[in-house]
């Protein structure tokens, strides 16, 4: 079976606290776009083990990864004897904020569903998908969404228009997990999701730029040189809504205008 494993972007990040499990309370404004990493995904007979391959030369020696993690969870939730064969073709980069290792496990969830015709209920999927990683969820679901909590309450948005996305990878990833660490030694800032949702459904692109925020994003940019000068530079050829995606290090414009988004593609590159 093959399934695709969509990225995601996210125009709203506001980190309320962190709670006394280490976890932190979020309330976030989610995209899913088209980039996405690739999964093919059988069952391997006669095996007393799955096997799990990534092309990915930074993660071909990773064995406890999102995927096995995944494997494991449906395995002690559902009693399943079968072992599977996978294998991960890596579009989405790494330690980008743009879901990449949330998404595979998501897809390998839907695949897995589907091969072994297990029927099970949303909310105790999404509860599956939660004890995975705080963006599973929103990516299992794979619609726009505000997501707060750790990432379990979801509330689908409808979109008036579609929205064309350039995404900006610096040289240097950041983990997630030192992002955060550092967040917390730091008073962070506050912003409106309220704005950005009716923003994105009034399809107005000058104010989803106006109310685009990111509670991480001054964060981040102090641990990356690098960040700053790509939205700077994106910004300066008239595209008002860039900011960088989750944790980092990705940053990304949105607009309505492709032929923008172009022009300012090849701004970056040249």
């Amino acid at each position: 079976m093959y399934a695709k494993a969509y990225a995601k972007i996210n125009v709203f990040l506001d980190v309320l606290g962190r709670r006394e499990d280490g976890y932190h309370d979020l309330k976030m404004v989610m995209l899913p776009i088209e980039l996405h990493d690739s999964i093919s995904i059988s069952v391997l007979p006669y095996s007393p083990h799955s096997s799990v391959v990534c092309d990915h030369i930074e993660l071909k020696a990773t064995k406890y990864n999102m995927v096995n993690k995944t494997l494991l969870a449906m395995k002690d939730k559902y009693s399943f004897d079968e072992n599977f064969t996978i294998v991960v073709h890596k579009e989405i980069p790494i330690a980008a904020g743009l879901g990449g290792g949330s998404s595979n496990a998501a897809a390998t969830m839907k695949a897995i569903y589907s091969i072994l015709k297990i029927e099970d209920t949303l909310d105790s999927k999404l509860a599956l998908a939660k004890s995975l990683g705080a963006d599973v969820p929103f990516c299992l679901l794979n619609q726009p969404a505000l997501v707060e909590g750790i990432g379990e309450k979801i509330t689908p948005i409808k979109l008036k228009d579609n929205w064309y996305v350039l995404i900006v990878m610096p040289d240097v990833g950041l983990s997630t997990k030192d992002v955060f660490e550092k967040a917390d030694t730091m008073e962070l800032g506050h912003g409106n999701a309220d704005d950005v949702i009716n923003a994105l459904v009034k399809g107005d692109e000058e104010a989803l730029g106006k109310a685009m925020f990111n509670s991480l994003q001054a964060v981040s940019t102090s641990m990356n040189p690098e960040i700053q000068p790509i939205i700077d530079l994106m910004k300066s050829d008239g595209v008002s809504a860039v900011m960088m995606s989750g944790s980092g290090s990705s940053v990304f414009a949105i607009s309505k205008n492709k032929m923008k988004l172009q022009k300012l593609f090849i701004l970056v590159i040249s």
